[in-house]
């Protein structure tokens, strides 16, 4: 199938401001883009591009005074079929990990670690290491957390996020990623697209969703809490160690965000 992506943000900042925006399909599915999803800006304004840490894609802009609408269309190739979970994947010891999936063990700035840490060995200590324990981390947080944007904040954390029982995407994401390093996994956060293909109506607004992914059976492989079932057409577009790395705007002034409208469309 093809899926077609994009998004319409409009920004009002009173003096010119400086921007960073993560909002490119990532380089892993530069094979299936058929059409670049480009940055265009209304007014006008230069575009750079540069590459973060994390291997993200990142545009640098300058808002001028006022107002400012960021759009973006791109059609993605995506082979329609459900995803398929690896359940014999085996947890690694930490002395064998490969040195750059360590940095996915550390507490960071959401996934407080050494608060959970104690509840994580409680829970899941028992449960088969590997694809078995993910899973069960997984299925705890989905039925841990109750789903409503009404208690969303963009500075709620893992911790908070379960004693409090209630969140969006990335509260699922935060607190299943900080239980998988409890227990000696290493999990990144990853955002992106993901549209209501092969899933009965009535269909939420859209939104970008967050998701995680942990190294196990020697490769990152793909999970997804808020959901907890296979979908289809998942399109990523940034990961890092947790919401903080891969915020889609990140501006350096004052403004109030007025329109936010995002697409994922299949195509006839």
């Amino acid at each position: 199938m093809k899926i077609q992506v994009g998004y319409e943000m409009t920004y009002y900042v009173p003096q010119e401001t400086p921007m960073i925006l993560i909002l490119r399909v990532h380089e892993s599915r530069a094979a299936d883009i058929e059409v670049p999803d480009y940055l265009t800006t209304d007014p006008a304004v230069p575009v750079s591009q540069y590459r973060d840490l994390f291997g993200n894609r990142c545009t640098r802009i300058v808002a001028p005074a006022g107002r400012i609408t960021l759009r973006s269309r791109g059609i993605v190739r995506d082979s329609g079929e459900l995803e398929v979970a690896i359940t014999s994947a085996q947890q690694h010891p930490v002395q064998d990990l490969p040195e750059d999936t360590l940095v996915f063990l550390r507490p960071s700035r959401y996934c407080e670690t050494e608060l959970l840490s104690q509840t994580a060995w409680n829970l899941f200590g028992n449960v088969n290491p590997g694809w078995e324990r993910v899973q069960a981390i997984c299925d705890y947080v989905h039925n841990h957390i109750v789903f409503g944007y009404q208690n969303a904040r963009p500075t709620k954390t893992a911790w908070e996020a379960f004693n409090e029982r209630t969140g969006v995407c990335r509260d699922f994401t935060h607190l299943a990623v900080t239980l998988c390093r409890c227990m000696n996994i290493p999990a990144r956060y990853c955002t992106g697209y993901l549209g209501d293909m092969g899933t009965p109506p009535p269909y939420a607004v859209m939104d970008f969703a967050a998701w995680f992914e942990a190294y196990i059976g020697g490769a990152w492989q793909m999970f997804d809490p808020r959901n907890n079932v296979p979908r289809i057409g998942r399109t990523l577009i940034a990961r890092g160690r947790d919401a903080v790395d891969v915020a889609i705007a990140t501006t350096y002034g004052q403004h109030i965000l007025e329109n936010f409208t995002v697409y994922t469309d299949e195509m006839p």
